[in-house]
């Protein structure tokens, strides 16, 4: 596998992808920005484990291997080295692990867009600010919901400890460009920190090219595995300087030592090489096997297709939903590099919950498409659709006919 997440020989054609989600077959899910169908190479390695768990012949040693194995995988998948990767719960555990480790003054300085972050990207620096004195500079998102990367590079100043940012908003989901942000922590000697989340697993990544010193992400979404596991990578010079606020034993190096061995009392503690000091105990294994499992799944067909195939899906339906008419975020015509992802998003942001809007006819048009089969989630008060390597064609029209019936229906009864 290449720095991109190729694998090494010719990758399988993305439109195959289709065939190991057997969900995919059911109703139109148009949901991996919530969690990811489950592959049936991936239930399968479950199976395996649950079989061994029942019949007591789980071994430890092998477990451990797949530990390593898929370390490695992701390491691969976004161009780190292995010891830059350490095994988490969630975005927020890892995020809180990074951040807790650095030796803040006060008066250090944060630079983020509030309006634009998952609570995961929010709370871990707001607790920052209570506990240790650190100034947040928030940032507000652009009239369009767009990240203001210009205008938080120029927030930038030497006191910047921290500039963080989502790769892609959970909403309305575009693409941070993280060009200028990489420029400011150049200058300024600050450390970039992503939650990636939302584009790891379907839109290439690189963290060498990102410029990235930290990045956090579960497995539950772009990943196509389950809850409860995710992976912190942390630049290989920046976890070297740390002292990890939370330690285990798998974040300490004894060599072959037996896993119940500690370090000597009058020693120096022995971090693990990297990120790896970020582990802890005894790791999820079901999630660790789950996730393994998927990571050689994603690379058989490779990061490039994968991102094509969803991208292009999603540029699909932004066209037919704004030919209709429907407020399409962004329009459909955003450019890809610092706009468009895999997720479209519907309406006017603002108000509502995770299940409706401020606005009734986006409440019809979401009950319309819902009655269709097809599976979306609100977020923020827009409707949001987004897209894997199990979608295809007919999902997209599937979408599209079910909007253009429901705005024929209230043009005739004088509505929309």
């Amino acid at each position: 596998m290449n720095r991109n997440g190729e694998p090494g020989g010719r990758p399988l054609p993305a439109a195959g992808a289709r065939a190991l989600f057997p969900g995919a077959a059911r109703r139109p899910y148009l949901n991996v920005a919530v969690r990811s169908l489950l592959a049936t190479p991936v239930r399968a390695a479950l199976d395996r484990y649950l079989e061994a768990a029942m019949e007591g012949g789980l071994d430890k040693a092998e477990l451990f291997h797949r530990v390593e194995r898929g370390r490695e995988r992701f390491a691969r998948w976004i161009g780190a080295g292995t010891d830059e990767v350490a095994w988490i719960r969630n975005v927020t555990d890892g995020l809180n692990l990074f951040l807790g480790s650095l030796d803040w003054r006060k008066g250090d300085e944060v630079v983020l867009c509030p309006d634009l972050e998952h609570p995961a990207n929010v709370l871990p620096w707001r607790n920052l600010a209570a506990t240790r004195g650190v100034r947040l500079v928030p940032v507000p998102a652009g009239p369009g919901r767009e990240f203001p990367a210009e205008r938080m590079a120029e927030a930038v100043t030497p006191r910047t400890r921290v500039i963080t940012a989502a790769t892609v908003s959970f909403s309305p989901g575009f693409r941070c460009d993280l060009r200028p942000l990489a420029e400011a922590k150049a200058v300024h000697g600050a450390l970039l920190v992503l939650d990636a989340a939302q584009s790891v697993g379907v839109l290439r990544t690189n963290v060498q090219d990102m410029q990235a010193d930290a990045l956090s992400v579960a497995t539950q979404k772009g990943l196509a595995a389950l809850y409860g596991t995710g992976f912190l990578y942390c630049r290989r010079e920046v976890a070297e300087s740390l002292a990890p606020t939370f330690l285990g034993r798998f974040g300490v190096d004894l060599g072959d030592a037996d896993e119940t061995e500690v370090p000597p009392e009058d020693a120096a503690l022995p971090y693990a090489a990297g990120a790896r000091r970020f582990d802890l105990g005894n790791y999820n294994y079901p999630g660790v096997v789950a996730a393994e499992a998927a990571l050689a799944m994603l690379a058989r067909f490779g990061a490039r297709a994968i991102e094509a195939r969803a991208v292009g899906l999603a540029r699909r339906l932004a066209s037919g939903l704004e030919e209709l008419g429907l407020p399409v975020a962004g329009g459909a015509g955003a450019d890809s590099a610092a706009g468009r992802s895999h997720i479209v998003a519907v309406g006017a942001p603002g108000g509502g919950t995770h299940r409706t809007t401020e606005d009734p006819a986006m409440n019809g048009l979401a009950a319309r498409i819902r009655a269709a089969g097809v599976r979306f989630s609100i977020r923020r008060g827009i409707l949001r659709f987004s897209f894997h390597m199990w979608n295809d064609r007919s999902d997209v029209d599937r979408v599209v006919e079910a909007a253009r019936r429901w705005i024929s229906e209230n043009a005739e009864a004088g509505g929309f």
